[in-house]
């Protein structure tokens, strides 16, 4: 259901419902991609967390680029996210 009456308002809604759903299904993996670095964290697996970090870091790139999140955010998430790999300890 929409308020819109003109021709060219009812194309914006339109587009603006196919762009809400794009950017929900981006940022739902990006999410997940996070998600699973932390749980290799939280289980102390550094090998298993330095390849999950390649994948979040690819993602929030990814989601940066196609300008469902900022810029300067993704680069926050990405030092973030480095940050917590290297404070790890070294296995064995």
């Amino acid at each position: 259901m929409t308020l819109a009456t003109h021709k060219s308002a009812l194309k914006r809604h339109r587009q603006n419902q196919k762009r809400r759903l794009r950017n929900k299904i981006i940022r739902s993996q990006l999410k997940t991609s996070v998600k699973s670095f932390f749980t290799a964290v939280e289980n102390k697996d550094k090998p298993a967390a330095q390849e999950a970090v390649k994948a979040a870091i690819s993602t929030v790139s990814k989601t940066a680029t196609k300008g469902v999140i900022h810029k300067k955010t993704a680069s926050r998430k990405i030092s973030r996210l480095a940050r917590k790999v290297n404070t790890l300890p070294q296995a064995g």
